[in-house]
């Protein structure tokens, strides 16, 4: 009798090991997979922030160019308003 107690503690111990490890086993497997679903995110932010400063560089040159134009372009009003004989000196910009 004494034996198959014996047994059946030894039994139930490897039962325990073996769920340990497999719980222990499924457990790295779920880390893992969140590793790599949080590098995937990192990958797309990190090309998101890189086409949002390409855009930012552009916006910002685009924003030069207008500046340059609307400067051109009030440099113009005024010689027209120099050589138009209908505007006042008053009324010069």
């Amino acid at each position: 009798m004494d034996t198959w107690i014996i047994l059946v503690i030894v039994g139930v111990l490897v039962v325990l090991a073996i769920a340990f490890f497999a719980s222990r086993r499924a457990r790295e497997r779920q880390l893992e997979g969140k590793r790599e679903e949080a590098r995937e995110l990192r990958s797309t932010a990190e090309a998101q922030a890189q086409r949002a400063d390409e855009r930012a560089s552009l916006a910002e040159e685009q924003a030069e160019q207008a500046r340059r134009e609307r400067a051109e372009a009030d440099e113009q009003l005024r010689e027209a308003d120099e050589v138009d004989p209908d505007v006042d000196e008053d009324d010069r910009r």
